[in-house]
């Protein structure tokens, strides 16, 4: 047989198909960098990270009023600048994007994500865990961390206190970081309060505003503000809020979903959005009501936070929902 030949224009012209052919391939799928936890500090915080990226951070700590702050407040808001803990901030977009702000002059006790609420009554008295008056959680100092091949998680004991005085409430946080995927990262949120005496209530700001769930943003650019609940006769009932914008200086836009767990109390919750905060919250309890802690049942909420690195259709929150929705709690999203 005779051999063939190749001359040197036919075999350049055959690189570029080699080349396609090559990229045409399937490739091994990269293995994601390991969930874990890191303790930046004796006392905390205590950090979620994949591989060396921070995912969140948890100020299980108490964390002291930064030296810029009160010279930037209005005398008014001075008394709300005191120390807080038991909140997440920052927390991360997939690009190491901060997506929650702290420490602000218009609100200077708004702090990430945190669960409370602005009225708690126990005996006879009143007290603002929303605003850091009267009533505050502290750290019991018995924190745990876990991780498995698709998460790391907190598991951190906290107790309210009026002042100086007993505990009231035995709050546990359980807040579980999954492995990026191509739809983002999910957070889920559990939280659990019982009273440790007489009983406790919880309200929302004259019963009807803010209250539970608390999500202050960081600002974006071109900030867009979506929430859906599904009316009471469907047959499986999602409510989801979803924000989307790019970060001042930042190159590419991201976006937050959050979902509600159908077995809150109360559910869904009634979102409740002030858009020039950044601020979007489901709320707890019901508009009109308070809620009673009592020692012999505890309250469990339970949420899902997606992160993003591009806004979300309609049709694919939806999905999102469904399946939170459809799933056992701390199921693999």
């Amino acid at each position: 047989m005779p051999r063939k030949c190749w001359t040197l224009p036919t075999i350049l012209a055959l690189l570029p198909l080699a080349a396609d052919s090559a990229r045409a391939q399937p490739r091994a799928a990269e293995r994601p960098p390991p969930l874990g936890i890191r303790k930046l500090a004796p006392a905390g915080p205590w950090e979620i990270v994949e591989g060396d990226r921070p995912v969140l951070r948890y100020n299980y700590q108490s964390v002291p009023i930064p030296d810029d702050v009160k010279p930037r407040l209005a005398p008014g808001n001075q008394r709300y600048a005191v120390p807080r803990s038991d909140y997440v901030h920052p927390l991360y977009g997939l690009h190491g994007e901060v997506l929650t702000d702290d420490w602000l002059a218009d609100h200077p006790h708004h702090r990430g994500i945190y669960w409370a609420w602005p009225e708690v009554d126990w005996q006879g008295k009143r007290g603002d865990l929303h605003a850091l008056q009267e009533v505050f959680a502290r750290p019991t100092g018995k924190i745990e961390s876990a991780q498995g091949a698709d998460f790391a998680e907190i598991e951190a004991e906290n107790e309210w206190h009026f002042g100086d005085g007993p505990a009231i409430v035995r709050e546990m946080a359980v807040l579980r970081a999954w492995r990026q995927t191509d739809v983002g990262r999910a957070i889920d949120l559990e939280f659990r309060f019982v009273a440790l005496g007489a009983d406790v209530q919880v309200a929302r700001r004259d019963r009807s505003h803010y209250g539970g769930l608390n999500i202050r943003l960081s600002p974006v650019v071109d900030q867009k503000i979506v929430t859906f609940t599904d009316p009471p006769e469907a047959a499986l009932r999602v409510a989801w809020a979803h924000r989307s914008g790019t970060p001042r200086g930042g190159r590419w836009p991201t976006a937050l979903t959050i979902l509600q767990s159908p077995g809150n109390p109360d559910y869904p919750g009634d979102w409740v959005q002030y858009p020039n905060l950044s601020w979007i919250q489901p709320t707890f309890p019901a508009s009109g009501t308070r809620y009673t802690l009592r020692k012999e049942r505890p309250l469990v909420l339970r949420y899902r936070l997606w992160i993003h690195d591009k806004p979300l259709a309609a049709e694919a929150i939806r999905k999102l929902a469904t399946t939170y929705s459809s799933l056992p709690p701390g199921a693999l999203p």
